[in-house]
């Protein structure tokens, strides 16, 4: 059974809370870096792997994508994407990212926002998704940084008055699971290397794109809160792939 941490009541009503979900897309310190990655949507049939309220589905659909497919382990995200992102265009389905069973060359795009480091088998679901683009198709998804997934605890190291040290970085090599603390609550969280991330698109049958670790914008820098901190080491990072012909 896959872990599905956001239909329990109190860890979802917890992540309500949060700037991005409050703010959607303009409350995401990556969003501005993402956006410039993204590819032209316009005719473009779209998947959305881990679309959790539907923001990134929405924005397809606004910049013309004629079909948007939403994949999503939780009923409650989904919930809220069809109550407030339901465009026509936009078909909503709830199942984990791993048994997704799509036609083969059914999508021009896949999209995924910061799910990829909840998969245990990430080659798998490369695989899939390199069958069910079509020839020339773009994968563009954001994950957890290695950095930030290594040691596991994913919290800073402090002194006896609480001032933050510096962030723990250890067992980097050693790939696979991880307990990890996400607003209070544990969760479980894979860790892989930076090169893995990369090279198993290009040994899958991708080229890559683009690459970027994205700085919060200079706004947030200022008006939410530890946002500063997140300069001191990355916390994603964003990749673009085209699959080769």
């Amino acid at each position: 059974m896959k872990e599905n941490k956001y239909d329990d009541p109190l860890f979802f009503e917890k992540y309500r809370q949060m700037e991005r979900s409050q703010k959607g897309l303009d409350g995401a310190g990556e969003w501005n870096t993402l956006k410039k990655m993204l590819p032209d949507f316009e005719g473009k049939t779209v998947l959305d792997l881990g679309c959790g309220y539907g923001w990134h589905c929405e924005y397809a659909a606004q910049h013309g994508a004629v079909k948007v497919v939403g994949v999503d382990i939780s009923e409650k995200m989904l919930e809220e994407a069809r109550k407030s992102h339901n465009k026509g265009n936009i078909v909503y389905i709830c199942s984990p990212i791993e048994d997704i069973d799509m036609d083969e060359a059914s999508f021009d795009i896949v999209v995924s926002s910061l799910a990829f480091h909840y998969l245990a088998d990430y080659g798998e679901v490369v695989d899939k998704i390199h069958k069910i683009l079509k020839p020339g198709g773009y994968l563009v998804f954001s994950a957890e940084h290695p950095v930030f997934t290594s040691e596991g605890s994913q919290d800073w190291y402090y002194d006896e008055n609480g001032k933050i040290l510096h962030f723990p970085v250890d067992n980097y090599y050693y790939e696979g699971k991880r307990n990890a603390v996400f607003l209070g609550e544990q969760v479980t969280k894979y860790h892989r290397t930076f090169t893995t991330y990369i090279s198993t698109l290009l040994k899958k049958g991708f080229r890559l794109v683009d690459v970027e670790e994205p700085q919060p914008p200079a706004g947030m820098l200022e008006s939410v809160p530890g946002m500063k901190d997140e300069m001191r080491r990355p916390m994603m990072f964003i990749v673009s792939a085209q699959k080769e012909n």
